[in-house]
């Protein structure tokens, strides 16, 4: 069974940086896609950004310009980097891995953002 462990998060004030990883418990072959989800009080779960197996990105617009999405397929981890932070970006963070098969999900990171 493969395990999903986020990173990363934590108390930051705005217009900081912060940086979240994901990183497996094994090697994930046949991976679709990869992607960060966040999930802030009362409100459902949205898609922050993705990235394909080939490397294309695509972003939330609310997030564009300041998140940036990576991997590093050898090791299938990836990386949130969430520059410009506002108190608008507070949410559990999650990262979730789409394969030919079945899709993983991790625990999720806290990430809070004070005005």
């Amino acid at each position: 069974q493969v395990q999903l462990v986020e990173s990363g998060g934590g108390l930051v004030q705005a217009g900081g940086s912060l940086r979240l990883s994901c990183a497996a418990s094994r090697t994930i072959f046949s991976i679709n896609n990869m992607g960060w989800y966040r999930q802030a009080p009362g409100k459902e779960r949205e898609l922050v950004a993705s990235i394909t197996s080939s490397g294309r990105t695509d972003y939330a617009d609310t997030v564009k310009g300041r998140f940036t999405i990576s991997r590093d397929g050898a090791k299938s981890t990836m990386y949130l980097q969430m520059n410009s932070l506002i108190p608008e970006d507070t949410g559990v963070y999650y990262c979730v891995v789409r394969t030919a098969g079945p899709s993983y999900w991790g625990q999720g990171t806290q990430v809070t953002v004070s005005s």
